[in-house]
């Protein structure tokens, strides 16, 4: 029974480290999406408010990947999900 409960957490922690994996992709995403808006702006000047309101809604969504990440990464932490 100790060693079932182990094998558990080890799964559960390793589990965790893999989610937070795809916190690199909003972060990439993101940062491409910026460097983007900044060409865009100097391009066209005049229409920096809608360029800029542009990115941020596609970086709100994009950084929600990341935000399930996180969680999914909390609950196998700390929400011991086979009662182990």
């Amino acid at each position: 029974m100790e060693m079932t409960s182990a094998i558990i957490k080890a799964a559960s922690a390793i589990g965790a480290g893999l989610a937070m994996i795809a916190g690199i992709g909003p972060g990439i995403g993101e940062g491409y999406a910026a460097g983007k808006a900044v060409e865009a702006v100097s391009r066209q000047p005049e229409a920096k408010g809608d360029i800029i309101s542009t990115m941020v809604m596609g970086c709100v969504i994009a950084e929600t990947t990341g935000i399930y990440a996180l969680v999914v990464a909390i609950l196998l932490m700390f929400v011991n999900p086979f009662g182990a």
